[in-house]
């Protein structure tokens, strides 16, 4: 059997390098120019030969984290695919960024971050057609992993969406405190008078006790956002005000995350149909934003200096050697 003739970090500096399209042919046009460059096939088999697990994140990240400290934030993201027809994955999710139903294909992450650093440690790809997870299922499998990796982290931040009975008890199992979003008709109990829901309530500035129904007590907040409420919940039961705020600002790290990802990684712009192509470049994509964030974090250049460096050499180079004149 033939060597390949290309491997992981050749995708993932193309990747890094490229600003616009990332398709494999895209990465063969790129290769350098020989008798014996790669064409678009050997960085197809590339995608296709690649182990379907996150390992080979795990790997290259856990060198760059402190696992018995920091925040741990989970959050999911609807990577865009409206004009994919044929497409393996993609199905119809909402999007945070639309404001809608759209095709794409939903990833989450586990993030964690020390409040500076912001370093994806595991994901998963939603796809309950194929594995019969859902994303309160994949919410529990990335627990207890990042339990078995020695994780102990001093908050798990999520939204609304995972506050699940059966996750926060996942967490409480683990020893791990929370601080999530809930649902404004979530039923509790604020004075052993009976059930009601949280959205009843008059939640004093610095917050209430209450017990949450199936699960027990949880300190409850209210913030506003656009006129508004937004009702926050820990089972730190001490919790202040202000500490609340700094976790807010924490777990918006996840959002800078995903930002990043489309814009500087090209996670949604694969264009490959085959789902062990689309799994193995979305893992390629997240292996270069970890090649951003520490160059940010060694360097203090941001992710847009880091990408625009690359492209500015590649037009100092055309300027000193130009192909086309009249």
């Amino acid at each position: 059997m033939n060597p390949a003739k290309v491997n992981e970090y050749d995708y993932i500096n193309f990747l890094l390098a490229s600003s616009k399209v990332f398709t494999c042919t895209e990465a063969e046009r790129c290769s350098i120019s020989t008798n014996n460059s790669p064409s678009h096939d050997a960085f197809t088999r590339l995608l296709q030969r690649q182990p379907q697990n996150t390992e080979a994140l795990w790997n290259e990240v856990k060198s760059f984290i402190n696992p018995k400290s920091g925040y741990l934030s989970i959050d999911d993201s609807t990577l865009d695919k409206h004009y994919s027809q044929n497409i393996e994955l993609v199905t119809h999710h909402w999007s945070g960024n639309h404001h809608k139903v759209v095709q794409g294909i939903n990833l989450i992450t586990l993030l964690w971050t020390d409040g500076n650093l912001a370093i994806p440690v595991d994901y998963r790809i939603y796809n309950r057609e194929s594995d019969g997870k859902t994303k309160n299922d994949h919410f529990s499998d990335m627990m207890m992993i990042a339990s078995k990796r020695g994780f102990n982290p001093d908050f798990v931040l999520f939204d609304s969406w995972y506050s699940t009975t059966n996750n926060l008890k996942t967490l409480r199992n683990l020893n791990w405190n929370f601080l999530t979003r809930l649902k404004s008709n979530r039923i509790v109990n604020p004075d052993k008078s009976g059930n009601v829901s949280i959205n009843s309530l008059e939640i004093p500035l610095g917050g209430m006790i209450v017990h949450l129904k199936a699960y027990g007590f949880i300190r409850i907040f209210v913030k506003y956002k656009d006129h508004a409420p937004q009702f926050w919940a820990t089972d730190l039961l001490g919790m202040k005000p202000e500490e609340r705020d700094k976790m807010n600002k924490v777990a918006w790290k996840i959002e800078n995350y995903h930002r990043a990802l489309k814009q500087f990684c090209g996670v949604d712009k694969c264009q490959a149909r085959k789902e062990v192509s689309q799994r193995s470049h979305i893992q390629f994509s997240l292996r270069v934003y970890l090649r951003l964030e520490i160059n940010r974090i060694k360097k203090g250049k941001s992710w847009f200096e880091t990408k625009m460096g690359i492209h500015r050499d590649a037009v100092a180079n055309y300027i000193n050697n130009p192909k086309y004149s009249i």
